[in-house]
């Protein structure tokens, strides 16, 4: 069995990532199917509608740091006054067993994942302007305004990380941006070392059935 391809998808706060990653989980015309997502750990409270175990693990800090210290993590950072890191339960233990992945990690958490995982495919998802950024924090009415003005403010640090990543999707409208999504997804799925055991079936029955229509149509 094929080992499972890992994606990583960052993008600034507000930039639409979750959007995309919903549409190509889900069953949506989007949607491609067999690919799961990594929940990250984090030791902020849920926020809106979050539910634990979908969103985010929602840990406190104890638990948190006791993750650090038994090594559980393939990442993690301080963000603030918040913990946030991808536990290696949720991703290596599902690649090895041919499961692709998707992580929705910061652009700091990404490089040490990329450096522990150079055959992952990253992504980067970009607001075209940093108007339409800023009208979609405030739009969704998750965080007070110092945090917002906050998020936009490490927003052109974030982006300029972009060169980093195999991929960039700049997401003007969602359908267009879930659309690229998908596609690199499913491009991933069609190389060859990842379809090495389906086209060497293919090339063997060739082999065998080769011979024996050259002798049906072989003059007698």
């Amino acid at each position: 069995m094929p080992r499972g391809e890992l994606f990583i998808l960052s993008a600034p706060s507000g930039s639409g990532k979750t959007t995309l990653i919903r549409n190509v989980l889900e069953g949506g015309r989007y949607a491609v199917g067999d690919l799961r997502f990594s929940v990250s750990h984090t030791t902020r409270p849920p926020r809106g509608v979050e539910r634990d175990g979908e969103d985010y693990w929602f840990v406190d800090r104890e638990r948190f740091h006791g993750m650090i210290a038994a090594g559980e993590f393939l990442e993690w950072a301080q963000v603030h006054d918040n913990f946030y890191g991808t536990s290696r339960a949720e991703v290596v233990p599902h690649l090895e067993a041919g499961v692709d992945v998707l992580m929705d990690i910061d652009v700091q958490g990404a490089e040490r994942v990329m450096a522990e995982h150079p055959e992952a495919h990253s992504v980067f998802v970009m607001p075209p302007s940093f108007a339409v950024l800023r009208e979609r924090l405030h739009g969704r009415g998750l965080d007070q305004r110092e945090e917002i003005a906050r998020r936009l403010a490490v927003s052109l640090s974030e982006i300029r990380c972009y060169e980093r990543y195999e991929y960039a999707i700049v997401n003007r409208e969602v359908d267009e941006a879930s659309r690229a999504l998908a596609a690199i997804v499913k491009a991933a799925r069609h190389r060859v070392r990842r379809l090495r055991e389906e086209v060497d079936a293919v090339v063997d029955l060739f082999a065998r059935e080769i011979p024996q229509a050259r002798a049906v149509v072989a003059p007698k």
